[in-house]
């Protein structure tokens, strides 16, 4: 099968929010180069050494390649080139992020070409002080105490090393307690949602509208061997949870201890009633994929709705933002975990 290849040259603050352009614009899979992975990494924690940049690469700069159908109805290369151009020329102005050079150029490669070309820049990867992504691929030697999380990310997105994805894998570190039951909205590969499996909740609930998204978790369930406590289901942000009938039937229902989210902005916004109706009081609404400039206006939303905002973390201008829902709005549980157990386990 041949498909269009969108080679789009983006700063490295912008990259989170042009994949998620790309895959609202109907992108199978991505691939992404950045300064970063070439950087100096902490090789005692199990990341690799520095690396000479590519003559190609600039300091701060991704290379973001999308893949489209090459004969998709109603997309054109032409078409597609212009509309990432539009909305590169937008970013700055409605995003405040530095869209760098903001290039794009197109070409027609084979399947094979590229499913496997992205994976030389995924290595295995220590986010936080107990969890490391590692991609199955490469071998790996844990150490006491450490969980892996293997990940094969296929054409879903999310590798785990953008600086959105560790931020939520921190915030979930501090704030999971055996037991809980988990949602993971627009879980992508799944890594979120396997996270919380194996950082002790007992059942999770990972949603995605995208059904390659939904395979791909799928798979990254099976492979960690957590069949039985992930549920993987295609769902438009929490509808399924609130579409009557069928909500009666799902393996994880409200009221839940946590909900994890690595989405923009705006779909955080739009999802915090469902979240707030979905938690537990006492419960956790972790919302990552938040551009800096936006943190503040999307925290006093999150707090309209009812949360409390606990906690906010900034990487390379992106931020997660920690709520709870107050305590008095207690609805019940649906796992064993303590209101005292989670305030101790999670001190904000």
């Amino acid at each position: 099968m041949k498909w269009l290849e969108l080679a789009i040259r983006t700063s490295e603050e912008a990259a989170e929010a042009v994949v998620h352009w790309l895959g609202e614009r109907g992108a199978a899979g991505v691939a992404e180069e950045s300064a970063s992975l070439y950087r100096k990494r902490n090789a005692t924690a199990g990341e690799w050494a520095e690396r000479e940049l590519p003559a190609d690469l600039w300091e701060g700069e991704s290379v973001i390649r999308a893949y489209f159908p090459e004969h998709a109805e109603g997309q054109t290369a032409e078409a597609l080139v212009a509309d990432v151009r539009d909305f590169l020329q937008r970013l700055p102005t409605e995003t405040g992020l530095d869209a760098g050079a903001a290039s794009v150029s197109a070409r027609i490669v084979d399947e094979e070409d590229w499913a496997e070309a992205w994976k030389r820049y995924f290595r295995p990867v220590r986010v936080s002080e107990r969890l490391t992504v590692k991609p199955t691929w490469e071998t790996y030697s844990s150490e006491p105490g450490e969980i892996v999380i293997e990940l094969d990310p296929g054409m879903a997105f999310g590798t785990g090393t953008h600086a959105t994805t560790q931020l939520c894998l921190r915030a979930m570190e501090r704030r999971v307690v055996p037991g809980d039951h988990v949602i993971d909205v627009g879980t992508g590969s799944g890594v979120l949602a396997v996270a919380a499996a194996k950082l002790g909740a007992a059942r999770v609930l990972a949603l995605d509208c995208d059904p390659v998204a939904t395979a791909s978790a799928a798979a990254n369930v099976r492979l960690n061997g957590l069949d039985g406590r992930v549920f993987v289901l295609e769902s438009d942000l929490l509808s399924i949870i609130e579409g009557g009938e069928d909500a009666d039937r799902l393996p994880v229902k409200p009221p839940v201890q946590g909900i994890v989210a690595n989405l923009l902005a705006e779909l955080v916004v739009r999802l915090a009633p469902q979240a707030y109706r979905a938690l537990a009081g006492g419960g956790y609404f972790i919302a990552s994929g938040v551009i800096a400039a936006k943190a503040d206006e999307t925290a006093a939303a999150l707090e309209r709705v009812g949360f409390r905002l606990v906690q906010s973390e900034e990487l390379d201008g992106w931020v997660a933002l920690v709520t709870e829902k107050p305590v008095a709005e207690k609805r019940g549980t649906s796992a064993p975990a303590t209101q005292a157990g989670r305030q101790n386990a999670a001190p904000s």
